[in-house]
């Protein structure tokens, strides 16, 4: 077939003579899925729908969660009105985007008050976490990919071993990545071009950091897993509550390990916030300095801050998806390694992972650049970046949630539906990014001068970062449309297709636009603005014309669940 991502050898007969998933009562405990059995064509009935066990589910009633709201996670993604899952998919992955951000928004506000250096060291450090994050990263978006095909074809006892499989696969790759990460830290931080001003007081603290966070990182990516295997499944609002309780631990924990007991930013707000402020908190804070002398541990406190409510979440989502009956049905036993599996993960995650980890080398890239400058352009490069990731919070939330309806729409062989969705999708994401562009324009200022406090050189770090955001303002539009696109092949399973609008994007639209603007025609700090508003322009209009060619409408999979019997399907 057309554009298919799979090898020439990749038939329904590939799995057929494969390691086979557990017994169904070894699968979760259950021999059903957690959730009604997902819909296929529009010519099945629900009630006709085989369930993993083969027995007939004789109900069309969804489960209830714990609060009594009706949760069907597949039903009404490939049959009914699609503006209805699209939304209800969309909401709560933009939520937790929101949340997300939440992390870096929080700790911008504390180091904020710490100096201008910390905030520029966590802008300089995060291009190159991103780079070894990607590397796994790019396999959990395959276990994503797998599970809401094999739930959109009925194949959800597959769909249970491709999580178990994700979730061990990853777990070892994110023990060599902190080891590689933290012995790598200081060196990669080295070989950047720096200002001297920059290479004394920003590169030192951002290695601090970063030491800290790939310590951490087999904590940090348990619920990236769990947050990709649920939005395969259909599943987003678990995902969101989960995140909900890391953010409160990252909220109370980074004033407390930055600053610890000796003026801390933190008790100045509350003793300024009505009723709450009548309480002593100075004289709480004076009274536990005096007790314990902590005064904090600075940007490395919220490094620990950031791992400890990472590891919070990653507990609460693996005990939802191995101990409870929500998400797909996997267990323990699905851990075992199962090579077949395995392959398919692989195959489907090396695209994504080369495109994560090529956009990471660009970030670093345009680092290299802007490390080029003084401190505050370096600051404003980084409080602008972050700025601007809220503004994407619409946009990567359709993104991520038409890779979910594509997927189990493809599965479920309805490719006509998931074109719908795609281009419905891109319409609302270019509308709502033309409004958040208003808005971004008419409050800049504003909203950038809360991230600095009273601190050197904040008064032009400011001024940088205004323009920075307003300039970039020009592209917000194409985001939405860019977001959709790639969340469209990557639901196909087209990751290379992704891959490569992705680096078109990234390389030719971002960076060598930088780097002409900024060496070539001298524009300075201008310059970054400009070019990094190029890309997804960019991108944009590459990925919708690539899309328009439909040759996309493949699904992945062939069989469903292998184990059962069930007939393969040759696309």
């Amino acid at each position: 077939m057309s554009d298919d991502p799979r090898e020439p050898d990749d038939s329904p007969s590939r799995r057929e003579d494969s390691a086979s998933p557990p017994p169904d009562d070894a699968s979760t405990g259950d021999s059903t899925p957690s959730d009604d059995p997902p819909s296929g064509p529009a010519d099945d009935s629900l009630e006709d729908s085989d369930v993993d066990s083969g027995e007939t589910d004789s109900s069309s009633e969804s489960d209830e969660d714990d609060s009594g709201v009706s949760f069907s996670p597949s039903s009404s993604i490939t049959e009914g009105s699609l503006i209805g899952p699209l939304f209800h998919l969309a909401w709560p992955i933009v939520v937790i985007q929101l949340l997300q951000v939440t992390y870096n928004v929080v700790d911008t506000l504390y180091l904020g008050r710490l100096s201008a250096e910390a905030v520029g060291a966590i802008s300089l450090a995060f291009p190159l976490i991103f780079l070894l994050i990607a590397v796994a990263g790019g396999f959990t978006t395959a276990g994503a990919i797998l599970v809401a095909q094999y739930i959109g074809a009925k194949g959800s006892r597959s769909a249970g071993l491709v999580a178990g499989q994700t979730v061990s696969f990853v777990s070892l790759l994110s023990v060599v990545i902190g080891v590689v990460g933290y012995f790598y830290t200081r060196p990669a931080l080295e070989i950047l071009p720096s200002d001297p001003d920059t290479a004394a007081s920003v590169v030192p603290l951002a290695a601090d950091y970063m030491e800290i966070i790939f310590l951490g990182m087999p904590l940090m990516f348990g619920f990236f897993v769990f947050s990709a295997l649920m939005r395969g499944y259909g599943d987003t609002r678990t995902p969101m509550l989960v995140m909900v309780i890391s953010v409160v631990v990252n909220v109370v924990l980074d004033p407390l390990f930055i600053f610890g007991f000796d003026d801390n930013p933190l008790t100045g707000w509350l003793e300024a916030t009505p009723i709450i402020g009548a309480f002593d908190f100075a004289g709480t804070e004076a009274f536990f300095y005096a007790a314990t002398g902590f005064s904090g541990w600075g940007i490395e406190g919220a490094a620990l801050a950031t791992i400890g409510a990472r590891g919070a979440a990653t507990v609460v989502g693996l005990w939802i998806l191995f101990a409870t009956t929500r998400g797909p049905a996997v267990s323990i036993d699905h851990l075992r390694p199962d090579f077949e599996f395995i392959e398919d993960i692989v195959r489907l995650g090396v695209p994504s992972m080369v495109e994560q980890s090529t956009s990471a080398l660009a970030m670093i890239s345009l680092t290299a650049m802007v490390v080029t400058f003084s401190p505050p352009v370096v600051a404003a490069y980084g409080l602008g970046n972050r700025l601007i990731s809220l503004v994407f919070l619409p946009a990567m939330g359709l993104g991520r949630a038409i890779d979910t309806v594509v997927g189990q729409n493809l599965g479920a062989d309805r490719a006509d539906r998931a074109a719908r969705a795609v281009r419905l999708a891109a319409t609302t994401g270019a509308g709502v990014m033309i409004l958040v562009a208003v808005v971004a324009v008419s409050f800049t200022e504003p909203i950038v001068s809360v991230f600095l406090g009273d601190v050197e050189d904040a008064p032009e770090t400011i001024a940088l970062g205004v323009e920075y955001v307003q300039i970039r303002s020009v592209e917000f539009a194409f985001i939405g449309v860019s977001q959709v696109v790639l969340g469209a092949f990557r639901g196909a399973g087209n990751t290379k297709t992704a891959m490569v609008i992705s680096i078109l994007t990234l390389w030719v639209g971002r960076v060598s636009s930088v780097f002409v603007l900024v060496f070539v025609l001298d524009m300075g700090a201008t310059g970054i603005w400009i070019g990094m508003a190029v890309g997804n322009v960019l991108g944009a209009i590459v990925g919708a014309g690539w899309f328009a060619r439909g040759t996309w409408r493949n699904r992945y999979i062939d069989d469903p669940d292998p184990a059962t019997g069930a007939e393969s399907e040759e696309d």
